[in-house]
């Protein structure tokens, strides 16, 4: 462990050249469920959704990532069996595990839960490591029930925001004159929507610590302001020759709905780039003789090798799972990627402020059941559904085994 490679311990540059993989793995897989359902809709090509989620990942990831981190995240083991030595060759294990399961994954494209994969693996190290005992099952069985609870919440609200968007405008006879008049709630609902998932998911790394009426009344601030824009963007609305009136209606929910999705990258790029940096940021802490029980600095140069890494991975990748979520589940259009989008953002916010361990991958994956479900079940298509939901299911257990061969290999390697 004490060998140096340009001054630097050989530890130190596994952990980062892991992380990176990670990160890359992450972009990949995670970061094109924010952008899939825009991808669908048309709301945007497949080059602009990528230059906008760059953008907003990297962004959240730099600017609103977290400067302290736990040793080992989530609470999934027992801290005070823990040593220096399991902790930084399972860490190193955990991310090598994470990062194979999601490249596998994203190869085939399926969408699964990054931080279920990590779970996964420090469960998996732990449980060798240390022994069954030592892992923190009654957490464990928190994340399995998110499986359940993240993509039925977000599908419950996404077919409700489809009925009511119907209701109100896509089913009227004027449907052009209806956005007109309910057009800048819906631009107000909307921003104050974004300016929870910011306050309460995208900026709580920064510990600004808004409490919930303040963050209410400056989302609802927020949106008051989006309902003006609104009502002047709507005015511009014209009907164009040969343009049926459905279609100008659609062009305003591209816009609700690419908004929606910025907000959600933005959130997760500043949140999940934990699951690429934080065992980083552990095994430094670790290696320069930390207590084991302390929390560990995050450092700019790790969010900037989290936040490069995801832009990486989706730039090369995350095609894949983008179409799979925008087009293999169902046929979307911006009204229903924007019902799917707004539901797997108020997902988020609900999920954030009562505590309830929930993926952005299931919500999404759910939200944009909710929508094709609003349409009769026959406009999924259930097999993609059935390859997704066995993926879900696998994730934890193969990642754990994937942890084990991998804790034993960098065990091996830093002893020799």
């Amino acid at each position: 462990m004490d060998t140096l490679i340009l001054g630097v311990p050989l530890v130190v540059c596994l952990a980062g050249a892991l992380a990176l993989y990670m990160a890359w793995s992450i972009g990949a897989n995670d970061v094109a469920n924010a952008m899939g359902t825009s991808v669908g809709s048309g709301a945007l090509t497949m080059r602009r959704a990528v230059i906008v989620a760059a953008v907003f990942e990297l962004s959240g990831a730099y600017l609103a990532g977290g400067h302290v981190t736990d040793t080992v995240r989530k609470g999934i083991l027992d801290l005070s069996l823990l040593n220096r030595d399991l902790v930084i060759a399972g860490m190193l294990g955990s991310l090598a595990s994470a990062a194979t399961l999601l490249l596998l994954a994203t190869r085939i494209g399926l969408p699964v839960s990054t931080t279920h994969s990590i779970v996964g693996a420090i469960v998996g190290f732990g449980a060798v490591g240390l022994g069954l005992e030592a892992v923190q099952w009654t957490k464990v069985m928190q994340i399995v029930m998110s499986w359940f609870t993240s993509p039925l919440l977000g599908g419950l609200l996404a077919f409700l925001i489809f009925r009511l968007v119907h209701r109100l405008i896509l089913d009227r006879s004027d449907p052009v004159a209806a956005a007109r008049r309910w057009g800048p709630w819906f631009f107000c609902f909307v921003i104050s929507v974004i300016g929870l998932v910011t306050f309460f998911k995208g900026l709580k790394n920064l510990h600004l610590d808004l409490a919930l009426p303040q963050a209410l009344a400056a989302a609802a601030t927020l949106g008051l302001m989006g309902a003006v824009v609104g009502h002047f963007f709507l005015r511009r609305v014209h009907m164009g020759e040969g343009e049926r009136p459905l279609q100008k209606v659609e062009r305003v929910f591209a816009v609700l709905q690419v908004l929606t999705a910025c907000a959600v990258a933005f959130a997760h790029g500043s949140n999940d780039v934990a699951n690429a940096i934080g065992p980083l940021a552990a095994i430094v802490h670790m290696s320069s003789g930390a207590d084991i029980m302390s929390k560990a600095p995050v450092e700019p140069w790790m969010l900037l090798i989290g936040g490069c890494g995801i832009v990486l991975g989706l730039t090369t990748w995350g095609y894949r799972v983008m179409e799979t979520v925008g087009k293999k589940i169902t046929e979307l259009t911006p009204s229903r990627g924007f019902a799917a989008e707004l539901a797997a953002a108020l997902t988020i916010v609900l999920a954030s402020r009562m505590g309830i361990p929930v993926s952005t991958t299931h919500i999404l994956v759910g939200s944009v059941l909710g929508v094709g479900l609003a349409r009769g079940i026959g406009a999924i298509d259930l097999r993609v559904v059935g390859s997704i939901m066995v993926s879900w299911l696998a994730t934890l257990p193969l990642a754990a085994a994937l942890s084990i061969f991998f804790y034993y290999f960098f065990k091996g390697l830093l002893a020799g």
